[in-house]
């Protein structure tokens, strides 16, 4: 270990640089130092060194814990030798890095498993199901390793070396001091090929299959809810894991309820007397459900009643939303001689309790008009 070497300097950043802070100024100085752009250059080739050291460490959250905490010291006492020997290890370490940087596959041209790819399906439900709940059969259509062959692509599961790159899986171009490795177009990077193809598969080791999945959706989910199945992706290459289904919802407006939150909303018209008087009356809920709404005297137009619990359920836990009835007052048309008389009297004792209002004109007309009514039985 480099005792005498901060990682932090040596990396050029902050003890609050984050992950991808840290991996960026390495790939830079693994460039700027890389062996093959300073041949024979010692200063070169010790700068080399002591950047993987310090990424092995500061990209280790325990090993940057205790170095935090400790310094040197306390990666000794937990065993980190540190440093390394030969560019070889520096390779077969972070050989990630490179092939990030320089393209191609890592350094020591292996095929590493692969975690398959995640799919995504959107699948259409009522707003009564999001509401309920409910399972649904899904057909999904995905790449999965052939089964004649277990995903090897060859029938005997025997691969020869690659003769172009010599089983490096990388071919080396450039010119001077500069080699940039690129993935090799024989092997795709493997280092082999395959003997004998699969006749099931015809050598590529997979096959698109249509898979039937019940699945079921939990009541509270709206458009934009995500349901993650874990595994039910497409298969993963050379042993590595599968991917995940996500399950996108898109939820269907209804012709009277819509949503806010976890509420549920409905629009219900009342007539002025009931608005006036007050009474009960029965609504609707989503589930088909009549439940009895009491309507307080002197609503007005747009007033909010609620009947707790009767929302969507929440998917993270807790109560549930309420049914919110937004009341519409509804004016009366049509209106018969007699009712406007009745009408007429009344915005007159409202003129009467009040005093001079926006009604005072009404109410002077309904004077006048009912002067004439008793005239006619004089």
């Amino acid at each position: 270990m480099s005792a005498k070497i901060c990682y932090y300097e040596v990396l050029g950043v902050e003890r609050q640089a984050d992950s991808a802070t840290i991996k960026k100024a390495y790939r830079g100085l693994a460039l700027k130092y890389h062996p093959d752009r300073n041949p024979g250059d010692t200063e070169a080739e010790i700068r080399f060194k002591e950047a993987a050291e310090a990424y092995e460490v500061l990209s280790d959250p325990e090993k940057r814990r205790l170095y935090d905490q400790y310094g040197h010291d306390g990666l000794s006492q937990a065993g980190f030798s540190g440093g390394f020997q030969d560019f070889g290890d520096i390779f077969s370490a972070f050989g990630n890095i490179f092939q990030d940087f320089f393209g191609g596959s890592d350094s020591s041209g292996q095929t590493r498993p692969r975690r398959g790819r995640d799919l995504i399906y959107e699948i259409v439900i009522e707003f009564t199901e999001a509401f309920t709940g409910v399972e649904r059969e899904l057909k999904i259509p995905r790449e999965e390793n052939c089964s004649a062959c277990d995903g090897s692509g060859s029938q005997s599961r025997r691969r020869s070396t690659c003769q172009q790159c010599g089983g490096s899986g990388q071919i080396y171009q450039g010119r001077g001091f500069i080699r940039m490795a690129n993935t090799c177009p024989i092997c795709r990077g493997a280092g082999s090929i395959i003997v004998d193809p699969c006749d099931n598969c015809n050598g590529q080791g997979r096959l698109k299959r249509v898979r039937t999945l019940s699945v079921k959706i939990p009541a509270g989910v709206d458009t934009g809810t995500r349901l993650r199945l874990s595994c039910e992706g497409e298969d993963g290459h050379n042993g590595g894991a599968s991917g995940d289904l996500l399950v996108a919802v898109i939820v269907r407006h209804h012709e009277y309820f819509s949503r806010e939150h976890n509420h549920v909303l409905l629009e219900r018209k009342i007539d002025l007397i009931t608005a006036a008087l007050g009474a009960e009356i029965e609504v609707p809920t989503v589930t088909g459900e009549i439940r009895t709404l009491t309507i307080p005297a002197g609503a007005q137009n747009g007033k909010l009643v609620r009947l707790p619990g009767l929302g969507f359920k929440n998917l993270t836990g807790g109560g549930a939303g309420d049914l919110i009835i937004s009341l519409i007052v509804t004016t009366p048309v049509n209106l018969t001689e007699r009712q406007e008389e009745l009408l007429l009297e009344f915005a007159d004792l409202e003129f009467r309790k009040t005093g001079d209002t926006p009604l005072s004109r009404l109410a002077k007309k309904a004077r006048r008009k009912l002067k004439r009514v008793l005239a006619c039985f004089i």
